[in-house]
């Protein structure tokens, strides 16, 4: 089964970034970086979700992003989903920080649960199939607005698929965008680009960890 194995973030400064998300985060070797100054503006067409077990998680991450130089994008609140809030990384990356439940049972451990990829893709069908194609299994699908797929025993990232415009809005920001998507995904069926530009190379390509 083909699975996502690693994340690597371009950015325009390694060594900020590393920085910045080793004092908001502390993911470690979940998520690389790696330098680059390929143009992009607006919406970069992903966003990345930590999931915690409680409000108090999730306002303690986000505390440490915005004090580490992060943006606001959604103030975190109850929803009735749960609560959440999002946030900008310096580099340009969007965050959301979430838990399904309402109320705390203890102090903030900071413990992540999930660590998902969302990519915001044109056809939500089309790009499941195109996956399912490359080998990924799907976990949950709801017809042509999400797709989960099944992370491998090793995997330290989920992935899904959301429709760009509705994934824009989640977070906060305008569907328009343009130039580089600044991530290359890790997997174990080589190299490989998604019918909305995301790019795949094997996994086995090193990168400076977070």
């Amino acid at each position: 089964m083909t699975s996502l194995a690693s994340i690597t973030l371009e950015v325009a400064d390694p060594a900020a970034a590393e920085r910045f998300y080793s004092s908001a985060f502390g993911l470690g070797p979940r998520l690389g970086l790696r330098a680059s100054e390929a143009p992009t503006s607006g919406f970069r067409g992903f966003t990345m979700s930590i999931t915690v077990a409680q409000p108090a998680d999730v306002d303690s991450f986000i505390e440490s992003a915005l004090a580490a130089g992060a943006t606001t994008l959604k103030p975190a609140a109850k929803s009735l989903w749960g609560y959440g809030g999002v946030v900008q990384a310096p580099d340009g990356t969007i965050w959301k920080l979430a838990t399904s439940a309402k109320k705390n049972s203890g102090p903030a451990t900071r413990k992540v649960d999930d660590l998902v990829l969302l990519l915001g893709v044109e056809d939500v069908k089309a790009s499941k199939q195109f996956y399912v194609g490359q080998g990924l299994d799907v976990s949950k699908s709801f017809g042509g607005k999400y797709v989960e797929f099944t992370a491998g025993d090793a995997s330290p990232v989920k992935l899904a698929l959301y429709k760009r415009k509705g994934l824009a809005k989640d977070v906060g920001v305008g569907e328009e965008g343009s130039g580089s998507h600044r991530i290359v995904l890790g997997g174990t069926a080589g190299s490989f680009t998604d019918p909305d530009g995301f790019a795949w190379e094997s996994a086995s390509v090193t990168s400076t960890p977070a």
